[in-house]
């Protein structure tokens, strides 16, 4: 069960019959807990994260980037990310 989450979108773009481009937006979860982070598309165990951070549009939501062992793995979201960020420091606490 997750302790800490927060939604993010992705953005696809497909060709309609009528071959005009469309964007179409579908929302997920990335869900924190003890055991890592897990997203529509990935899994990462907690020790494999090393850092979360965040870049804020001027605009509103932004970018939270999950620094990983793999690479670094981007979430675009909507809202303000700083308890996901506090959770996932307070969980990495713990779990060392």
């Amino acid at each position: 069960m997750s302790k800490y989450l927060i939604g993010y979108i992705e953005i696809e773009r497909q060709i309609d019959f009528y071959y005009q481009m469309k964007q179409v937006e579908k929302q997920f979860e990335l869900h924190l807990s003890m055991e890592g982070f897990v997203s529509d598309r990935h899994k990462f165990k907690l020790q494999h994260v090393h850092d979360v951070s965040h870049k804020p549009f001027s605009f509103g939501g932004g970018l939270l980037y999950l620094h990983t062992n793999q690479g670094v793995f981007p979430f675009q979201i909507q809202e303000n990310p700083t308890s996901f960020i506090q959770g996932f420091k307070s969980l990495k606490t713990e779990h060392s």
